[in-house]
């Protein structure tokens, strides 16, 4: 029947624009234009409507009357406050993970990884058309080790935290090869705690990693907020939330 066909482009667009808003495409403060999106898109009103009022529920977007949608804004407090809360959920995560044992499995597809990583980096230079590659690696090992905890509650709260533009793990300063490296080498040790089970020092090594990423966000958007904004858009593109009109 065609209901699943217009469900699966709503959730589509959801997902399309969620996305875009938190990897920065869609800027804080930025009006929502909706004939623009169905053509970037290539979809029809009906389901861009249903997505926008979602990502307003969720709290990405405002909407006035006669005004329409524009992306939420968050202040430089909020954006510190949420991140201290992801760095404590995301350290639990790690205890629990460490705890319960990380399958064969789960550790395989973290070492997959990570040498996806290394591949990035073997250059020794950022390059501009890797981050969007980058930044899928990053967004599964956070959300692997979120997934080896095993406990969906602790799962949705980060969920809720990554709804905040710029504290998502989709957020990356790709500017700065020796701040990359350092990323990728926490992630390299926070496994190498995880399969050993050691739950404490997986829990600090992400607990800063999350907050050091927190820390050099603020910095940046508080020097140098438009710079900050491009960088973090960096190489992403839009022909990846092109999808099929429903039929």
């Amino acid at each position: 029947m065609m209901i699943v066909s217009k469900h699966t482009a709503a959730d589509g667009a959801t997902a399309a624009l969620r996305e875009m808003i938190l990897a920065g495409q869609l800027k804080p403060g930025e009006r929502v234009h909706q004939d623009h999106l169905s053509e970037l898109l290539g979809l029809s009103r009906t389901p861009l409507r249903t997505a926008l009022a979602t990502l307003t529920t969720d709290g990405l977007l405002d909407y006035e009357a006669n005004c329409g949608y524009r992306v939420r804004e968050f202040s430089l407090d909020t954006i510190r406050s949420v991140f201290e809360i992801r760095s404590v959920l995301e350290a639990q995560a790690c205890r629990i993970a460490a705890r319960l044992g990380c399958s064969d499995d789960m550790l395989d597809k973290l070492d997959a990884l990570l040498k996806r990583g290394d591949d990035i980096l073997a250059s020794g230079e950022l390059k501009p058309a890797a981050l969007p590659d980058w930044r899928r690696m990053n967004v599964d090992f956070h959300e692997t080790i979120i997934h080896a905890a095993n406990n969906p509650l602790l799962g949705e709260f980060v969920g809720r935290t990554h709804n905040v533009p710029m504290v998502s793990d989709r957020v990356i300063l790709w500017d700065d090869f020796y701040i990359i490296q350092r990323s990728h080498d926490d992630h390299h040790r926070i496994t190498r705690a995880l399969r050993h089970r050691e739950g404490e020092r997986a829990a600090a090594i992400m607990n800063e990693h999350v907050s050091f990423a927190g820390d050099l966000l603020i910095d940046r958007l508080g020097t140098d907020p438009e710079a900050a904004v491009q960088h973090l858009i960096g190489a992403a593109g839009v022909s990846k939330f092109k999808m099929k009109k429903a039929k």
